[in-house]
């Protein structure tokens, strides 16, 4: 649970009113990175995890508002309107009303746009990922007492996608999700957003709505 709450801390940012520490560069970065998610209908990304508790692989995959998210044992699903939340070892799914402007749900859809929610952010450099050249841009919330202390996003210099990022928590640990394959808009179905319980023979469904 811990690698999906770190990837949700992400993700969903921290919801802060607009902070004036903005580095211009990476403001400029940001905008572009924001720009080009904004223009897909639809994208999937393989990723791995790296952590405290050990190495992962995971994929992503958005449509508008609905998106699927598979990691660690564990698929979530949204149309946009229902979450539901598989977890394999217990074959258990929990279903649950989503509301995607909450600042309490996990949001990817939102991945281009969580620097604007409160985060000063600085320019780093340029490095390299996977043989690519990327800017490094690093966000820090303007709130202090928060789980996430520090972000670094890597943002592809080519055709600004986000190939990876870090995170450091208030303890001081760092994990780190490095983006190994991303492709957009994606032909799927809407009906691949909507869990099947059908697909999970014996599962047991607690519906918290």
């Amino acid at each position: 649970m811990r690698k999906v709450a770190l990837l949700w801390a992400f993700i969903l940012g921290i919801a802060l009113p607009s902070v004036a520490q903005k580095d211009k560069k990476a403001s400029e970065i940001l905008d572009a990175m924001s720009k080009k998610y904004q223009s897909l209908n639809s994208y999937k990304a393989a990723f791995s995890y790296a952590g405290e508790g050990g190495k992962y692989k995971g994929d992503l995959t958005v449509k508008k508002n609905a998106f699927r998210l598979k990691l660690a044992g564990q698929e979530v699903f949204t149309d946009g309107k229902t979450m539901s939340t598989y977890i394999k070892e217990t074959n258990e799914v929990n279903v649950q009303d989503y509301d995607g402007g909450s600042s309490g749900e996990f949001n990817p859809t939102k991945i281009y746009s969580i620097y604007k929610q409160g985060y000063n952010y600085k320019y780093i450099g340029e490095q390299k990922q996977g043989g690519q050249p990327v800017d490094v841009v690093e966000l820090t919330p303007e709130k202090k007492n928060t789980q996430i202390t520090k972000v670094q996003i890597a943002v592809n210099k080519k055709d600004k996608s986000v190939k990876g990022w870090k995170l450091t928590d208030k303890s001081g640990k760092i994990t780190s999700y490095t983006i190994d394959s991303f492709t957009p808009n994606v032909t799927v179905a809407d009906n691949y957003f909507v869990f099947d319980k059908s697909k999970y023979p014996g599962v047991e469904v607690v519906d918290l709505r």
